[in-house]
C-alpha cells in the first residue's frame, strides 16, 4: 500500500504520529490522512510540522486522487520524486522548510491542476523548470532560499492566473523576461538577493493588480517609473 511505503521511508517520528498507521485501522482514519466521502480515496496528506525525518517515497505517485500534499516544516531530505508528476488532481504542494535536494522534477507539469507550489527554504538546485509555465491554474509559486541557477523561464508569461512569485535568495541570473508583462494578475514579484541583471521592466508597474516588487541586491539598472501606490520594500 502506498501510504505504508511512505511510512517506511520515515526514520524519525518523535511524536509517534505514525504508530497508528497500520492495517488495524482504516487508512482514512490515520492521522494526517483525509479521504473523499464517496470513493474513500486519499485526497489530503497533511504531515506538516510533525518533526518527521526521512525521505520522500516515490509511492506518493500512486495516490491518484490526492488534492493536497503538505509536508512543510519537517526534516525531509533527498530528492523530490519524479512520480509526483502522476498526481493529476494535485492542487496544493507544500514542501517548504525541509532539506530537499536535487532538482524540481520537470514532469511536475503533469500536475496540471496545481494552483499553489511552495518549495522555499530547502536545498534545491538546478534551473527552474520551464515546464512550470504550463501550469495554467498556478496562482502561487514560492522558491525562496534555495540554490536555483539560470534565469526566470520566459514560459512563465503563460501563467495568466499567477499572482505571487517569490524567488529571493537564490543564484538566478539574466534579465527579467519581457514575457512577465503578460501576467495580468501579478501582485507580488519578489526576486531580491540573486544575480539578475538588465533593466527593471516598466510594464510591471503598469499592472493594476501589482502590490509589491522587490528586486534589491541584484545587478538591475534603470530608473523607477511613477509607482502609483505600488510598494517597493525588502521582503522578509
Amino acid at each position: 500500500m502506498s501510504l505504508l511505503a511512505f511510512k517506511n521511508m520515515i526514520i524519525r517520528d518523535p511524536l509517534r504520529i505514525m504508530d497508528s498507521w497500520n492495517e488495524t485501522i482504516h487508512f482514512c482514519d490515520w492521522p494526517g490522512v483525509s479521504c473523499g466521502r464517496r470513493h474513500r480515496r486519499v485526497t489530503v496528506l497533511d504531515l506538516s510540522s510533525l518533526k518527521l525525518r526521512g525521505t520522500f517515497s516515490p509511492s506518493i505517485g500512486n495516490l491518484s486522487f490526492l488534492h493536497v500534499l503538505e509536508l512543510q516544516n519537517n526534516s525531509f531530505s533527498g530528492e523530490i520524486p519524479s512520480e509526483l508528476g502522476y498526481l493529476h488532481k494535485l492542487q496544493v504542494l507544500c514542501l517548504d522548510n525541509n532539506s530537499f535536494t536535487g532538482h524540481i522534477p520537470s514532469n511536475i507539469s503533469g500536475c496540471f491542476n496545481l494552483f499553489s507550489v511552495v518549495l522555499s527554504y530547502n536545498m534545491l538546485v538546478g534551473m527552474i523548470p520551464a515546464e512550470l509555465g504550463t501550469l495554467s491554474k498556478l496562482q502561487e509559486l514560492f522558491l525562496v532560499s534555495n540554490y536555483f541557477i539560470g534565469g526566470i523561464p520566459p514560459s512563465f508569461g503563460n501563467l495568466s492566473t499567477l499572482d505571487t512569485f517569490l524567488a529571493s535568495k537564490n543564484n538566478l541570473v539574466g534579465k527579467i523576461p519581457d514575457e512577465l508583462c503578460q501576467l495580468p494578475n501579478l501582485k507580488y514579484f519578489v526576486v531580491n538577493e540573486n544575480n539578475l541583471s538588465g533593466t527593471l521592466l516598466p510594464c510591471l508597474f503598469n499592472h493594476s493588480s501589482m502590490v509589491a516588487i522587490d528586486v534589491g541586491t541584484n545587478h538591475i539598472e534603470g530608473n523607477l517609473p511613477p509607482l502609483f501606490g505600488i510598494t517597493l520594500f525588502p521582503w522578509p
